[in-house]
């Protein structure tokens, strides 16, 4: 009897990364020195399934709930952040599949076991109008996962072969994405030098005059519920709130491994010029029981606002205040992870600056997740707009 793919046994995700995670913790130092995940734990992620985490079932993947992914991924970058990182990018990516045409769908996903989805943002992405489809050119940067990508996706305007900019029914510009393989771009793999998350290689990609045929370019408005592909409640999320939610738990995961390794830290070290050990100093006693209030509020805070909306979406539509507080949980939780993490790094004194502890890669990694938009202040503003009764940016929310 033939298993038909909604039949097959649902691989537990988070399972698979506990176990993988000292693997992970032990390629660490390579991962920050090589600049990229190297080969062989690319090839333990796919054999763990957590590159198809939030792939649908139709096309092979766990399509599991987005509960259970940012503990995968909080369990992952507690091991590295950069791994983290490069497999919460391309599974939020991948849920992209439910506004594909089918068959560039499977192509990508479901007739290879190992295809992996990439993209990086741009602002000079253009799509010309060709016989059949469109060529493409432009430059994408920060494309986290693309060294372990087969496909890239370019987000574009699109143009008129005169030139002229085609626009919708109402009157605003026409955005697509379209997909291509990796093969097909060129890639500067010499654009990544910077403070933290090294090893995720996140490159910047160029695609000149590229031609996409109009079966892998998904409009805009495809990505709306009412006209996606895939109907079950995790793709009535949007992109936007799953990249927040990977973050923050990208976040977390290096705040919890972080404030571990300084409780550890202080159960020997005394510091220069004192008498006492550090877990003896009532200061740090202090400060390690307000960081644990800190982390554990926040962590909470976020897992039962997705919870809420993920019951939501399975029942029905999320309100918009159930969507406010989960922007509201995910911001807050980056900005308090950020502040724990802070704590442990500076008690830890002089130890923490050394590459061979556990403080200083961890710090700037933190500090690189902490610059992303979806970590910015700035998106209170859009949850305190809610709370008085104005309309939030809707992007933002």
């Amino acid at each position: 009897m033939m298993v038909t793919m909604d039949e097959r046994t649902k691989v537990d995700c988070l399972a698979n990364a506990r176990a993988l995670a000292p693997v992970i913790a032990a390629a660490a130092p390579r991962i920050e020195a090589a600049g990229e995940l190297p080969s062989d734990l690319v090839a333990a992620l796919h054999e763990a399934r957590l590159y198809r985490m939030l792939v649908p079932r139709s096309l092979g993947g766990e399509e599991i709930s987005p509960v259970e992914y940012v503990q995968v991924i909080e369990e992952i970058a507690k091991a590295d952040a950069s791994t983290a990182w490069c497999l919460g990018q391309t599974s939020v990516c991948s849920t992209i599949a439910k506004a594909m045409k089918p068959q560039t769908a499977e192509t990508i996903f479901l007739k290879n076991s190992r295809g992996v989805l990439a993209w990086g943002p741009s602002n000079n992405g253009k799509a010309v109008a060709d016989k059949g489809g469109y060529r493409i050119s432009g430059v994408w940067p920060f494309a986290s996962g693309s060294r372990q990508a087969t496909w890239l996706a370019a987000h574009c305007l699109v143009y008129e072969p005169d030139g002229q900019q085609r626009r919708d029914g109402e009157g605003r510009p026409l955005q697509k994405t379209l997909v291509a393989p990796r093969e097909a771009a060129a890639i500067n793999s010499d654009a990544w030098h910077v403070i933290g998350l090294k090893g995720t290689g996140s490159d910047t990609y160029s695609f000149t005059d590229v031609f996409v045929p109009e079966d892998c370019a998904i409009g805009y408005h495809a990505l709306s519920p009412a006209e996606r592909r895939e109907h079950g409640p995790l793709y009535s999320f949007t992109i936007y709130q799953l990249f927040g939610a990977s973050f923050a738990a990208v976040a977390l995961g290096i705040a919890r491994a972080t404030l571990d390794a300084f409780c550890t830290l202080a159960q020997n070290k005394t510091p220069t010029g004192q008498t006492v050990m550090l877990r003896d100093n009532p200061v740090i006693q202090s400060q390690v029981g307000v960081a644990q209030a800190q982390l554990a509020a926040a962590r909470a805070f976020f897992v039962v606002a997705l919870e809420e909306i993920w019951q939501a979406a399975q029942s029905g539509t999320a309100s918009i205040d159930q969507r406010v507080r989960l922007r509201m949980a995910s911001i807050h939780l980056s900005q308090q992870a950020r502040q724990v993490a802070e704590m442990a790094y500076l008690a830890a004194g002089a130890t923490a600056v050394f590459e061979s502890n556990a403080f200083e890669r961890r710090i700037r990694d933190m500090h690189a997740v902490s610059q992303q938009a979806q970590a910015q202040f700035a998106i209170f503003e859009a949850v305190g707009r809610h709370f008085l009764g104005l309309p939030p940016n809707s992007r933002m929310i």
